[in-house]
């Protein structure tokens, strides 16, 4: 398996940028990923960032006091919050050791290098879906589209069957990467809302 360190980092800079885009008006907005308005995505990554940067470190995992249907959290400075939780998270995961062993989210152990696996997939179709939804663009997804094909072609059977993907839509193998990974995690690359 290739290096996920750099294509996690330009994933979490393309993200930033489009969160940056993010206007208030825009929050209750259609996106591609079913379950969630623009709020309700911001929410989610708001509300798995420190989970994730836990395992990215190593360390124990914070306590949460609700869970993410419950959490409010892209409120106030939600913006800034979440470019500042990105950075860090791609920060640790270029940290050499950060994909080797194992770590834990919390639920027990898991091989660290399925951390970075998610995360580079939280970064680059969560990423897509705001901007889709935002009228936002990933300018380096021709970067970072190869990797996330390559980490979905392994784990979208087990995230189907855990209901964190949909059913694979059908994309032309002379898609771009980035759109055969969409496909893989049942994405429509022409969604609109």
């Amino acid at each position: 398996m290739p290096d996920l360190r750099e294509p996690i980092r330009i994933a979490a800079a393309d993200l930033c940028d489009v969160v940056r885009g993010v206007r208030a008006d825009q929050l209750a907005e259609p996106t591609p990923c079913e379950s969630y308005d623009v709020r309700g995505l911001l929410n989610h990554l708001l509300y798995w960032g420190p989970a994730l940067l836990a395992a990215a470190r190593k360390s124990e995992v914070p306590a949460r006091s609700c869970d993410e249907e419950s959490a409010a959290l892209a409120t106030g400075d939600w913006a800034q919050r979440l470019v500042k939780q990105t950075e860090e998270l791609a920060d640790a995961l270029g940290e050499p050791s950060a994909l080797e062993g194992v770590t834990s989210m919390g639920a027990g152990d898991l091989p660290a290098r399925m951390v970075g696996e998610m995360v580079l997939c939280e970064f680059v179709l969560h990423g897509w879906d705001l901007a889709r939804a935002t009228g936002g663009r990933l300018r380096r997804a021709d970067e970072t589209g190869p990797s996330a094909e390559l980490v979905m072609r392994g784990m979208a059977e087990q995230g189907r069957s855990m209901r964190v993907f949909g059913e694979e839509v059908p994309v032309p193998a002379s898609a771009p990467p980035l759109h055969r990974a969409l496909g893989l995690s049942g994405r429509s690359p022409d969604w609109a809302a």
